[in-house]
């Protein structure tokens, strides 16, 4: 567990190149190909992470800025995603579910239950952190490995039913995003979208990046955009003019570099990637593998950004007017693309559909949200996490996920058969997708159904 924990301190910029290599190796891939392959895939996440700070530390302090101007008093902080990785990370259960979600993941290849290979194995900490909420309201500690290998197969399931999406509007050939943040937006935004094909006029608004920049010229550029999403946050948080223009400058920049950032983790993986599928063809005829990534991937697309800009404020509005809201989203402001990124998949890059549907998503986060910080705040006494003098703490992001409010509620009230009907509902999807319905490369798409 020691040797363990270390490794996951070292952080997926060294850990999933390491593991990389080691896969590419597997794969029959040239050491030195694969070396490289896993060396660009490490600084692309170097340089992915280097914008998002930019993109945290400039949107924080506004944040903030925004809350004290307008007076606003909500009992919990939102810590983000670091924190919560941390906490999930942070005790013996937590640091188990690395060999737990290879472990199943492995058991469901060999099956035939799942087609996706999750080689983001930093990302298994989704799944510590479900397991360590369970363990904390109900000191099971092999209850609360049981949830992690429910939640595990849960998110595999989605994974699967999104890959086809993920594919055709990323194009990003045989990837998929087992990621604990971002696969639920999937479920979600299905029936959003067919309500909104349903409703007339609605139907009829089309507000995708070619269409926007065609319409308004340079002003519909996404860089562009980002300066002037920049300069409406800034005039927000009451910032002086030279404050202002540094924060919409930055915004700017982070809607030029993120997309690049992207391209170099593409660079690294399409070898991986394209030897994993011969690999797969090879011994296994006729049979497609998916490769389990990051969404990080697919958060540098434009109407992503653009999208998740726009829902900075509205995320902090929603939080004031929402009833029973109780958390005051901070953290993981910066990790609303990583919340909508499956989301927009669906509606296609709509900007106003995935702005309309990621408020909707935001909303009810900011519930469950609230729901869960009492046990978030436990979980992260348990793991020595310092509060920094915080009463409550939540995280929007995976604390607000619909995963988390089902694993952990059911887990709380019901215990073992809570668990356990999850688990029977996921080992059904995943019977019907890959042994019932046989879910092909060239299928048609679910977002289209």
């Amino acid at each position: 567990m020691a040797a363990i924990q270390w490794f996951v301190s070292l952080g997926a910029s060294v850990m999933l190149p390491v593991l990389l290599f080691i896969f590419a190796l597997i794969l029959r891939i040239r050491p030195g190909k694969a070396f490289k392959a896993g060396l660009t895939v490490g600084i692309g996440f170097v340089g992915l992470n280097l914008v998002i700070s930019l993109l945290t530390t400039n949107l924080g302090p506004a944040a903030q800025a925004m809350v004290k101007n307008y007076g606003l008093s909500l009992s919990s902080i939102d810590v983000g995603w670091p924190a919560a990785s941390a906490i999930a990370y942070g005790t013996v259960l937590g640091s188990m579910a690395i060999p737990v979600g290879i472990i199943a993941n492995v058991i469901l290849l060999f099956l035939g239950l799942t087609k996706t290979l999750d080689v983001d194995v930093w990302n298994y900490w989704h799944i510590a952190f479900t397991g360590s909420l369970v363990y904390a309201v109900s000191q099971n500690f092999w209850l609360g490995i049981y949830t992690m290998v429910i939640h595990a197969a849960l998110l595999y399931l989605l994974a699967d039913m999104s890959s086809r999406t993920v594919q055709k509007y990323y194009g990003l050939p045989n990837i998929t995003f087992p990621h604990g943040a971002s696969a639920p937006g999937f479920l979600l935004a299905l029936p959003l979208n067919w309500l909104f094909d349903h409703i007339p006029g609605i139907n009829k608004i089309k507000l995708d990046p070619e269409t926007v920049q065609k319409r308004l010229g340079v002003f519909g550029d996404s860089t562009v955009m980002g300066v002037i999403i920049g300069l409406i946050i800034g005039i927000l948080a009451k910032y002086p003019i030279g404050g202002t223009l540094q924060l919409a400058v930055n915004t700017g920049a982070v809607m030029m570099l993120m997309p690049r950032m992207v391209a170099l983790l593409m660079e690294g993986l399409t070898p991986i990637s394209e030897g994993a599928n011969d690999f797969v063809q090879k011994r296994f005829p006729g049979r497609n593998l998916f490769i389990g990534m990051d969404s990080a991937l697919a958060v540098g697309q434009s109407s992503v950004l653009s999208s998740s800009l726009i829902l900075v404020p509205l995320t902090l509005l929603i939080a004031v007017i929402l009833p029973g809201n109780k958390v005051l989203p901070f953290g993981d402001l910066a990790t609303i693309p990583f919340m909508i990124a499956l989301m927009a998949a669906v509606f296609r890059g709509d900007i106003f559909r995935t702005v309309i549907g990621g408020a909707i998503n935001i909303a009810a986060s900011l519930y469950v949200a609230s729901w869960a910080a009492p046990l978030i705040t436990k979980a992260a006494i348990a793991a020595n996490f310092n509060l920094h003098g915080s009463h409550s703490i939540s995280v929007l992001s995976d604390g607000g996920v619909w995963t988390t409010w089902i694993i952990v509620g059911l887990g709380k009230v019901i215990s073992w058969g809570g668990i356990s009907v999850i688990g029977v509902v996921v080992f059904a999807g995943l019977i019907y997708f890959n042994k019932i319905r046989k879910v092909s490369q060239d299928e048609s798409d679910p977002s289209e159904s």
